[in-house]
């Protein structure tokens, strides 16, 4: 309850853009396997930005 105001930090931020691409990509997979090498490529890239703020 306390960390309702909480704001989160980049790193949250970027974590969580992550994993919905990655979902996305996955269930993009069976119907257009192109779109679905994109989403991969840009959750790859803010993994990259993820990395390097550790």
């Amino acid at each position: 309850m306390f960390g309702l105001f909480k704001k989160k930090s980049e790193k949250d931020k970027l974590y969580e853009q992550y994993q919905k691409l990655v979902k996305e990509a996955h269930s993009l997979s069976t119907t257009n396997r192109k779109l679905s090498d994109q989403k991969v490529y840009e959750a790859e890239e803010i993994m990259n930005k993820l990395e390097k703020l550790k």
